[in-house]
């Protein structure tokens, strides 16, 4: 029991201390309150995280202040936001960061909730009454958590502006395809000088030439999934089919390696890469690499990358295999800090929740980094000033 009271009191006391970056975004004291007990709330226990059981939870009579925060209390989300990724990248960012770009769903019912339609939700592994969220997570060897988000609104949204009035979404926003929001997120991150070296994303972002192309231009190194239909520039051909290039690869070319932990244990495959785009700068780069299943080896996927000259198979499998960690951040961000719990419908209220939910998992995420470190420090044997010199070439 003492443990677990002194957990929470670290999770309040780090949450704290996040909440004092951002707490100059809002004129009030109760909204500067309000958002405090609503991460608080986020983290904490509760089998729902509604309105009325984080109120409760805040010892608030009602869920009235919840609401206004999320709907009515004038706060800029994205300020808000600026300040969490500052936070995440000071105590998480690493110059070999990878931003990882992928989308989610979150189901509901009706048709008043912002971007809601039936649509296909990878959440729930069919299509269903949804609303879809593209965000942008970052990992690095300290840990990984999402520092961008937004909500996508499909054209039976955009072409309603009636509809979209009455969801509080303005008439500036007009529809963007998910690539699109994905490409904004990365720039964003660039400018805002997130320390990072590569991005990667799965084939529905990775499939699109031109986001590569503009990423390629801008020199920013990149593992792309994409499908077996997509085609490349070989010395053969200026439209070569990807899958193509591998049909008589001899088995040598073949490594059997591991991308990483999964939810079952290393995940094993055979990897291999064929060097692309023949024409191009002496010190960089274009592979296709295949992913092939060991129990099934006709399940092929495929990546297309961009690269210094000198970047190993086993560094771009590791790339391709940092792909999950934006799925680990959805498990654990909806787990443990209510990102998939939320009540509100209008389109400010979704950004202002997720916003909040990201901050907390944030700092889950800091915290669980700083306790390694301490872990590390205590099982690292001493260093001694009498340990023997390495042994020299003679």
């Amino acid at each position: 029991m003492g443990g677990d009271l002194a957990e929470v009191r670290l999770w309040a006391g780090e949450l704290d201390v996040l909440h004092e970056r951002f707490v100059h975004r809002f004129n009030r004291e109760e909204p500067r309150q309000s958002a405090l007990a609503y991460m608080r709330g986020l983290v904490a226990p509760l089998e729902r995280k509604n309105g009325w059981t984080l109120a409760e939870k805040a010892g608030h009579a009602g869920p009235d202040r919840i609401h206004r925060l999320l709907n009515r209390i004038e706060w800029d989300a994205d300020e808000v936001l600026d300040d969490v990724r500052d936070y995440v990248v000071e105590h998480l960012g690493e110059r070999d960061g990878v931003l990882i770009v992928d989308d989610t769903g979150f189901l509901k019912k009706g048709i008043c909730s912002a971007g809601v339609q039936r649509q296909y939700s990878g959440t729930a592994g069919r299509t269903e009454n949804s609303q879809i969220g593209v965000f942008l997570a970052y990992a690095t060897g300290r840990g990984r958590t999402l520092i961008d988000r937004r909500l996508y609104l499909p054209t039976s949204w955009t072409d309603d502006r009636a509809r979209c009035r009455r969801a509080g979404i303005d008439d500036s926003v007009a529809f963007e395809t998910k690539v699109a929001m994905a490409k904004a997120m990365v720039r964003r991150a660039i400018a805002d000088k997130v320390p990072f070296s590569w991005v990667t994303a799965d084939a529905a972002y990775g499939y699109s030439k031109g986001w590569r192309f503009e990423l390629e231009q801008a020199d920013v190194f990149h593992v792309m999934a994409t499908t077996r239909h997509d085609t490349v520039v070989t010395r053969w051909s200026i439209d070569h089919p990807v899958h193509d290039l591998f049909s008589g690869l001899p088995r040598q070319k073949w490594k059997r390696r591991s991308c990483g932990e999964g939810a079952h244990g290393r995940r094993i495959f055979d990897w291999a890469r064929v060097e692309v785009r023949p024409w191009h700068r002496e010190d960089r780069r274009h592979w296709v690499l295949a992913r092939r299943s060991v129990s099934r080896p006709e399940e092929i996927s495929y990546y297309v990358a961009y690269c210094p000259a000198d970047t190993t198979l086993d560094e771009l499998i590791r790339i391709a295999g940092s792909r999950w960690a934006v799925e680990e951040c959805f498990q654990t961000a909806k787990q443990e800090c209510g990102l998939d719990d939320y009540q509100v419908r209008r389109y400010p209220g979704w950004h202002r929740h997720m916003t909040l939910a990201m901050a907390a998992h944030a700092c889950l995420t800091v915290l669980r980094a700083r306790l390694l470190d301490t872990d590390k420090a205590e099982t690292d044997p001493p260093s001694s000033s009498t340990s023997a010199s390495p042994k020299s070439d003679a």
